[in-house]
Protein backbone atom coordinates (compact mmCIF):
# COMPACT_ATOMS: atom_id res chain seq x y z
CA UNK A 1 0.00 0.00 0.00
CA UNK A 2 1.30 3.31 -1.01
CA UNK A 3 1.43 5.98 1.74
CA UNK A 4 2.19 10.04 1.19
CA UNK A 5 4.21 10.59 3.67
CA UNK A 6 6.88 12.91 4.60
CA UNK A 7 5.88 16.29 5.04
CA UNK A 8 7.56 19.00 4.49
CA UNK A 9 8.44 20.71 7.00
CA UNK A 10 9.33 24.14 5.42
CA UNK A 11 5.35 24.62 4.83
CA UNK A 12 4.55 22.95 8.28
CA UNK A 13 6.57 25.28 10.27
CA UNK A 14 4.61 28.32 9.10
CA UNK A 15 1.04 26.69 10.46
CA UNK A 16 0.17 28.16 13.75
CA UNK A 17 -0.68 25.48 16.42
CA UNK A 18 -4.04 24.92 16.03
CA UNK A 19 -3.48 24.41 12.57
CA UNK A 20 -0.76 22.09 13.35
CA UNK A 21 -2.49 20.00 16.40
CA UNK A 22 -4.72 18.79 13.69
CA UNK A 23 -2.78 18.15 10.41
CA UNK A 24 1.08 17.44 11.67
CA UNK A 25 2.57 14.09 10.86
CA UNK A 26 -0.84 13.20 8.30
CA UNK A 27 0.72 10.32 5.80
CA UNK A 28 -2.52 8.93 3.97
CA UNK A 29 -2.41 5.66 1.71
CA UNK A 30 -3.95 5.33 -1.41
CA UNK A 31 -7.03 5.13 -0.54
CA UNK A 32 -6.97 9.00 0.60
CA UNK A 33 -8.58 8.53 4.11
CA UNK A 34 -8.98 12.27 6.19
CA UNK A 35 -9.06 10.59 9.08
CA UNK A 36 -5.62 8.79 10.22
CA UNK A 37 -5.21 5.28 9.49
CA UNK A 38 -5.21 2.64 12.43
CA UNK A 39 -2.56 0.19 11.62
CA UNK A 40 -2.83 -2.44 13.86
CA UNK A 41 0.36 -4.75 12.88
CA UNK A 42 3.14 -6.35 14.97
CA UNK A 43 5.60 -6.82 12.25
CA UNK A 44 5.91 -6.11 8.53
CA UNK A 45 6.97 -7.90 5.56
CA UNK A 46 9.58 -7.41 2.90
CA UNK A 47 9.55 -7.98 -1.15
CA UNK A 48 13.03 -9.51 -0.62
CA UNK A 49 15.18 -11.03 1.81
CA UNK A 50 17.81 -8.30 0.99
CA UNK A 51 15.20 -5.56 1.84
CA UNK A 52 14.80 -6.76 5.24
CA UNK A 53 18.61 -6.88 5.61
CA UNK A 54 18.98 -3.23 4.16
CA UNK A 55 16.43 -1.62 6.73
CA UNK A 56 18.02 -3.57 9.53
CA UNK A 57 21.00 -2.32 8.91
CA UNK A 58 19.44 1.02 8.23
CA UNK A 59 19.93 1.43 4.85
CA UNK A 60 16.73 1.02 3.15
CA UNK A 61 13.71 3.71 4.77
CA UNK A 62 10.76 1.39 5.55
CA UNK A 63 9.04 -0.25 8.99
CA UNK A 64 11.37 -3.07 10.46
CA UNK A 65 8.69 -4.24 13.79
CA UNK A 66 5.79 -1.95 15.83
CA UNK A 67 8.13 -1.95 18.74
CA UNK A 68 10.66 0.46 16.52
CA UNK A 69 8.22 1.59 14.30
CA UNK A 70 4.47 1.79 13.27
CA UNK A 71 2.88 4.20 10.61
CA UNK A 72 -0.13 5.40 13.02
CA UNK A 73 2.60 5.82 16.24
CA UNK A 74 4.71 7.72 13.69
CA UNK A 75 1.99 10.33 12.43
CA UNK A 76 0.99 11.32 16.56
CA UNK A 77 5.25 11.22 17.07
CA UNK A 78 5.24 13.93 13.93
CA UNK A 79 2.33 15.94 15.19
CA UNK A 80 3.68 16.17 18.86
CA UNK A 81 7.05 17.24 17.46
CA UNK A 82 5.61 19.85 15.10
CA UNK A 83 3.79 21.21 17.96
CA UNK A 84 6.31 21.47 20.16
CA UNK A 85 9.02 23.16 17.39
CA UNK A 86 11.11 19.81 18.53
CA UNK A 87 13.14 18.00 15.68
CA UNK A 88 11.86 14.63 17.03
CA UNK A 89 9.58 12.60 19.51
CA UNK A 90 8.93 9.26 20.98
CA UNK A 91 5.81 8.18 22.01
CA UNK A 92 5.63 5.91 25.40
CA UNK A 93 3.13 3.64 26.66
CA UNK A 94 2.50 5.73 29.62
CA UNK A 95 3.35 9.28 30.67
CA UNK A 96 6.05 7.56 33.68
CA UNK A 97 7.04 5.31 30.92
CA UNK A 98 8.29 8.68 29.19
CA UNK A 99 9.80 10.43 32.67
CA UNK A 100 11.78 7.00 33.06
CA UNK A 101 13.26 6.63 29.80
CA UNK A 102 14.02 10.62 29.65
CA UNK A 103 16.69 10.02 32.37
CA UNK A 104 17.23 6.04 32.54
CA UNK A 105 18.78 6.33 28.60
CA UNK A 106 21.35 9.09 29.27
CA UNK A 107 22.34 8.45 32.66
CA UNK A 108 24.69 6.35 34.29
CA UNK A 109 26.61 5.15 37.93
CA UNK A 110 28.28 8.47 38.85
CA UNK A 111 26.44 11.10 37.63
CA UNK A 112 24.27 14.05 39.40
CA UNK A 113 20.68 15.42 39.14
CA UNK A 114 19.43 18.15 40.04
CA UNK A 115 15.47 17.56 40.67
CA UNK A 116 12.99 19.75 41.63
CA UNK A 117 10.96 19.72 45.14
CA UNK A 118 7.37 19.52 43.67
CA UNK A 119 6.21 16.48 41.50
CA UNK A 120 4.05 13.77 40.68
CA UNK A 121 4.41 10.96 43.16
CA UNK A 122 5.86 8.61 41.27
CA UNK A 123 8.65 11.28 39.36
CA UNK A 124 9.38 11.56 43.18
CA UNK A 125 10.08 8.18 43.23
CA UNK A 126 12.18 8.10 40.37
CA UNK A 127 14.56 10.38 41.62
CA UNK A 128 14.59 9.50 45.56
CA UNK A 129 14.53 5.88 44.94
CA UNK A 130 15.35 4.28 41.45
CA UNK A 131 18.22 6.72 40.61
CA UNK A 132 20.04 6.04 43.29
CA UNK A 133 19.37 2.39 43.11
CA UNK A 134 21.66 2.67 39.91
CA UNK A 135 24.34 4.71 41.56
CA UNK A 136 22.86 8.12 39.81
CA UNK A 137 23.31 10.85 42.98
CA UNK A 138 20.34 12.94 43.92
CA UNK A 139 19.84 16.71 45.09
CA UNK A 140 16.23 17.58 45.80
CA UNK A 141 15.55 21.63 45.48
CA UNK A 142 12.86 24.03 45.65
CA UNK A 143 12.85 24.72 42.03
CA UNK A 144 11.10 28.34 42.14
CA UNK A 145 14.36 29.70 42.76
CA UNK A 146 17.34 29.63 39.91
CA UNK A 147 19.74 30.07 42.64
CA UNK A 148 19.37 26.74 44.53
CA UNK A 149 20.19 24.94 40.60
CA UNK A 150 23.48 26.94 40.69
CA UNK A 151 24.41 26.08 44.41
CA UNK A 152 23.14 22.83 44.10
CA UNK A 153 25.04 21.59 40.47
CA UNK A 154 28.48 19.62 40.52
CA UNK A 155 31.47 18.74 38.35
CA UNK A 156 29.10 15.66 37.56
CA UNK A 157 25.56 16.88 37.49
CA UNK A 158 24.07 15.77 33.97
CA UNK A 159 20.75 17.02 34.45
CA UNK A 160 18.59 19.43 35.54
CA UNK A 161 14.72 17.65 35.98
CA UNK A 162 11.21 19.86 37.18
CA UNK A 163 7.79 20.22 36.21
CA UNK A 164 6.15 23.31 35.68
CA UNK A 165 3.49 24.09 36.81
CA UNK A 166 4.02 21.52 39.05
CA UNK A 167 1.72 18.68 40.23
CA UNK A 168 -0.23 19.46 42.69
CA UNK A 169 1.05 22.51 44.50
CA UNK A 170 1.39 24.55 41.29
CA UNK A 171 4.51 25.94 41.31
CA UNK A 172 6.42 27.40 38.82
CA UNK A 173 9.76 27.30 37.58
CA UNK A 174 11.77 30.05 35.61
CA UNK A 175 12.32 28.63 32.08
CA UNK A 176 14.74 30.64 30.78
CA UNK A 177 16.83 31.43 33.34
CA UNK A 178 16.74 27.86 34.74
CA UNK A 179 17.81 26.61 31.49
CA UNK A 180 20.46 29.60 30.94
CA UNK A 181 22.28 28.42 33.86
CA UNK A 182 21.84 24.75 32.61
CA UNK A 183 23.34 25.42 29.37
CA UNK A 184 26.74 27.72 30.87
CA UNK A 185 27.30 24.58 32.45
CA UNK A 186 26.87 22.01 30.12
CA UNK A 187 23.82 20.73 31.90
CA UNK A 188 20.64 18.91 29.87
CA UNK A 189 17.22 20.09 31.23
CA UNK A 190 14.23 17.73 31.18
CA UNK A 191 11.27 19.47 31.79
CA UNK A 192 7.93 17.96 32.47
CA UNK A 193 5.42 19.99 30.50
CA UNK A 194 2.36 17.80 31.13
CA UNK A 195 0.10 20.77 32.82
CA UNK A 196 0.58 22.52 29.71
CA UNK A 197 1.00 20.65 26.75
CA UNK A 198 2.86 22.46 23.69
CA UNK A 199 -0.44 23.99 22.92
CA UNK A 200 0.42 26.18 26.20
CA UNK A 201 3.73 26.19 27.04
CA UNK A 202 6.80 25.24 25.07
CA UNK A 203 10.28 25.12 27.25
CA UNK A 204 12.33 24.24 24.25
CA UNK A 205 11.65 28.42 23.35
CA UNK A 206 13.07 29.06 26.87
CA UNK A 207 16.19 26.89 26.08
CA UNK A 208 14.67 23.27 27.48
CA UNK A 209 16.50 20.36 25.95
CA UNK A 210 13.67 17.39 26.56
CA UNK A 211 10.30 17.42 27.45
CA UNK A 212 8.32 14.80 28.44
CA UNK A 213 4.70 14.34 28.84
CA UNK A 214 1.87 12.07 30.01
CA UNK A 215 -0.11 12.45 26.73
CA UNK A 216 -2.79 10.51 28.84
CA UNK A 217 -3.68 14.02 30.55
CA UNK A 218 -4.09 16.60 27.50
CA UNK A 219 -3.72 15.36 24.69
CA UNK A 220 -6.18 12.57 25.10
CA UNK A 221 -8.08 14.80 27.46
CA UNK A 222 -11.06 12.52 27.69
CA UNK A 223 -9.45 10.20 30.01
CA UNK A 224 -9.66 7.26 27.47
CA UNK A 225 -5.91 5.98 27.25
CA UNK A 226 -2.58 5.77 29.14
CA UNK A 227 0.26 7.59 26.39
CA UNK A 228 3.57 9.35 26.88
CA UNK A 229 5.65 11.40 24.61
CA UNK A 230 9.44 12.61 24.87
CA UNK A 231 10.62 15.25 22.57
CA UNK A 232 14.28 16.55 21.83
CA UNK A 233 16.94 16.58 18.86
CA UNK A 234 17.05 14.29 16.08
CA UNK A 235 20.09 13.18 17.43
CA UNK A 236 19.21 12.79 21.14
CA UNK A 237 15.86 11.21 19.92
CA UNK A 238 17.73 8.45 17.73
CA UNK A 239 21.00 7.68 19.05
CA UNK A 240 20.39 8.11 22.88
CA UNK A 241 16.59 7.18 23.37
CA UNK A 242 15.56 4.80 20.47
CA UNK A 243 18.18 2.66 21.36
CA UNK A 244 16.63 2.32 25.19
CA UNK A 245 13.33 2.30 24.23
CA UNK A 246 14.50 -0.29 21.41
CA UNK A 247 15.62 -2.59 24.00
CA UNK A 248 13.58 -2.25 27.04
CA UNK A 249 10.26 -2.16 25.09
CA UNK A 250 8.12 0.76 26.80
CA UNK A 251 5.97 1.48 23.49
CA UNK A 252 2.62 2.79 22.82
CA UNK A 253 0.02 0.79 20.86
CA UNK A 254 -1.00 1.77 17.23
CA UNK A 255 -4.85 2.25 18.92
CA UNK A 256 -3.91 4.19 21.37
CA UNK A 257 -2.02 6.59 19.80
CA UNK A 258 -4.43 6.76 16.95
CA UNK A 259 -6.86 7.77 20.14
CA UNK A 260 -4.08 10.70 20.96
CA UNK A 261 -4.30 11.69 17.37
CA UNK A 262 -7.86 12.67 18.03
CA UNK A 263 -7.64 14.05 21.30
CA UNK A 264 -5.22 15.87 19.59
CA UNK A 265 -7.75 18.26 16.91
CA UNK A 266 -9.72 19.39 19.60
CA UNK A 267 -6.28 20.26 22.43
CA UNK A 268 -6.35 23.53 21.42
CA UNK A 269 -10.26 24.47 22.19
CA UNK A 270 -10.82 22.27 25.18
CA UNK A 271 -7.19 23.56 26.83
CA UNK A 272 -8.31 27.30 25.90
CA UNK A 273 -11.81 26.98 26.87
CA UNK A 274 -11.06 24.93 30.10
CA UNK A 275 -8.45 27.59 31.19
CA UNK A 276 -11.44 30.31 31.15
CA UNK A 277 -13.72 28.29 33.12
CA UNK A 278 -10.53 27.37 35.71
CA UNK A 279 -10.56 31.12 36.22
CA UNK A 280 -14.12 31.33 36.61
CA UNK A 281 -13.82 28.89 39.81
CA UNK A 282 -10.63 29.86 41.14
CA UNK A 283 -12.18 33.47 41.73
CA UNK A 284 -15.45 31.86 43.16
CA UNK A 285 -13.23 29.62 45.42
CA UNK A 286 -11.11 32.64 46.53
CA UNK A 287 -12.13 33.81 50.22
CA UNK A 288 -13.98 30.60 50.79
CA UNK A 289 -10.97 28.61 51.22
CA UNK A 290 -7.38 29.20 53.54
CA UNK A 291 -5.31 29.02 50.77
CA UNK A 292 -5.33 29.13 47.05
CA UNK A 293 -2.64 27.95 44.72
CA UNK A 294 -4.08 29.28 40.98
CA UNK A 295 -1.23 30.43 38.42
CA UNK A 296 -3.83 32.02 36.53
CA UNK A 297 -4.83 34.10 39.45
CA UNK A 298 -2.95 37.43 40.45
CA UNK A 299 -2.68 36.06 44.41
CA UNK A 300 -0.57 32.94 42.83
CA UNK A 301 2.92 34.99 43.94
CA UNK A 302 4.31 33.72 40.70
CA UNK A 303 1.40 34.78 38.23
CA UNK A 304 3.55 37.09 35.98
CA UNK A 305 6.14 34.83 36.12
CA UNK A 306 3.40 31.49 34.68
CA UNK A 307 1.55 34.28 32.27
CA UNK A 308 4.99 35.49 30.78
CA UNK A 309 5.48 31.63 29.42
CA UNK A 310 2.46 29.95 29.51
CA UNK A 311 -0.50 31.14 26.48
CA UNK A 312 -3.25 30.29 29.50
CA UNK A 313 -2.98 29.07 32.64
CA UNK A 314 -4.71 25.42 31.93
CA UNK A 315 -7.70 23.84 33.82
CA UNK A 316 -6.07 22.60 36.95
CA UNK A 317 -4.96 23.97 40.42
CA UNK A 318 -5.19 23.46 44.19
CA UNK A 319 -6.45 25.08 47.56
CA UNK A 320 -6.37 23.98 50.58
CA UNK A 321 -8.88 23.61 53.33
CA UNK A 322 -7.88 22.98 57.13
CA UNK A 323 -7.06 19.62 57.44
CA UNK A 324 -8.14 15.61 55.79
CA UNK A 325 -11.10 15.75 57.43
CA UNK A 326 -12.35 18.36 56.05
CA UNK A 327 -10.66 17.76 52.61
CA UNK A 328 -12.26 14.25 52.62
CA UNK A 329 -15.53 15.49 53.64
CA UNK A 330 -15.79 18.34 50.97
CA UNK A 331 -14.86 15.31 48.14
CA UNK A 332 -17.61 13.22 49.35
CA UNK A 333 -20.34 16.31 49.86
CA UNK A 334 -19.90 16.76 45.57
CA UNK A 335 -22.46 15.55 43.14
CA UNK A 336 -21.55 16.98 39.92
CA UNK A 337 -17.37 16.61 40.38
CA UNK A 338 -15.68 13.37 40.33
CA UNK A 339 -13.93 12.19 42.76
CA UNK A 340 -10.68 11.56 40.53
CA UNK A 341 -6.66 11.15 40.74
CA UNK A 342 -6.71 11.88 36.89
CA UNK A 343 -6.42 15.62 35.30
CA UNK A 344 -6.87 16.71 31.89
CA UNK A 345 -10.38 15.13 31.21
CA UNK A 346 -12.86 17.20 29.87
CA UNK A 347 -14.82 16.68 32.85
CA UNK A 348 -13.87 17.93 36.08
CA UNK A 349 -12.54 16.17 38.70
CA UNK A 350 -11.08 16.86 42.46
CA UNK A 351 -8.53 14.52 44.60
CA UNK A 352 -6.89 14.77 47.72
CA UNK A 353 -3.26 14.17 46.95
CA UNK A 354 -1.65 13.16 50.29
CA UNK A 355 -4.02 10.19 49.70
CA UNK A 356 -3.68 9.49 46.60
CA UNK A 357 -1.43 10.93 43.87
CA UNK A 358 1.04 11.46 47.05
CA UNK A 359 -0.26 8.65 49.42
CA UNK A 360 3.24 6.85 47.98
CA UNK A 361 5.53 9.61 49.44
CA UNK A 362 6.18 9.80 52.73
CA UNK A 363 4.85 12.22 55.57
CA UNK A 364 8.30 14.35 55.41
CA UNK A 365 8.56 14.41 51.80
CA UNK A 366 4.94 15.85 51.51
CA UNK A 367 5.75 18.16 53.80
CA UNK A 368 9.17 18.83 52.00
CA UNK A 369 7.23 19.00 48.60
CA UNK A 370 4.42 21.68 50.22
CA UNK A 371 1.29 18.83 49.75
CA UNK A 372 -0.83 19.12 53.24
CA UNK A 373 -2.98 17.12 54.65
CA UNK A 374 -5.61 19.80 53.47
CA UNK A 375 -4.74 20.24 49.60
CA UNK A 376 -7.33 19.11 47.07
CA UNK A 377 -6.12 19.31 43.47
CA UNK A 378 -9.13 20.08 40.88
CA UNK A 379 -8.93 19.88 37.02
CA UNK A 380 -12.12 21.96 35.78
CA UNK A 381 -13.85 20.37 33.06
CA UNK A 382 -15.93 21.76 29.86
CA UNK A 383 -19.09 21.88 32.07
CA UNK A 384 -20.88 25.08 32.51
CA UNK A 385 -18.26 26.50 35.19
CA UNK A 386 -21.99 27.97 36.45
CA UNK A 387 -22.55 24.45 37.89
CA UNK A 388 -19.68 23.69 38.86
CA UNK A 389 -19.39 26.62 41.35
CA UNK A 390 -22.97 25.64 42.25
CA UNK A 391 -21.39 22.19 43.13
CA UNK A 392 -18.40 23.42 44.85
CA UNK A 393 -20.82 25.39 46.70
CA UNK A 394 -22.78 23.27 48.14
CA UNK A 395 -19.81 21.01 49.42
CA UNK A 396 -18.04 23.73 50.88
CA UNK A 397 -21.65 25.20 53.00
CA UNK A 398 -21.71 21.01 54.03
CA UNK A 399 -18.26 21.35 55.40
CA UNK A 400 -18.34 24.47 57.35
CA UNK A 401 -17.25 26.81 54.77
Amino acid sequence: MKRKTGQDRSITDTWRPATRAIRGGTARSEWGETSEALFLTSGYSYDKAGDAAARFAGEQAGMTYSRLQNPTVEMLEQRIALMEGAEACRTMATGMAAMTAALLCQLETGDHVVAGRAAFGSCRWLTDTLLPKFGIQTTIIDARDPQQFVDAARDNTKLFFFETPANPTMDIVDLKAVCDIARARGILTVVDNAFATPALQRPMEFGADITAYSATKMMDGQGRVLAGAVCGTEDFITNTLLPFTRNTGPNLSPFNAWVVLKGLETLDLRINRQSEHSVAVGEFLEGRVSKMLHPGLPSHPQHNLAMSQMDACGPIFAFEVVDRAQAHGLLDALELIDISNNIGDSRSLMTHPASTTHASVTAEKRAEMGVTEGMLRLNVGLEDPRDVIDDLDRALVTVGL
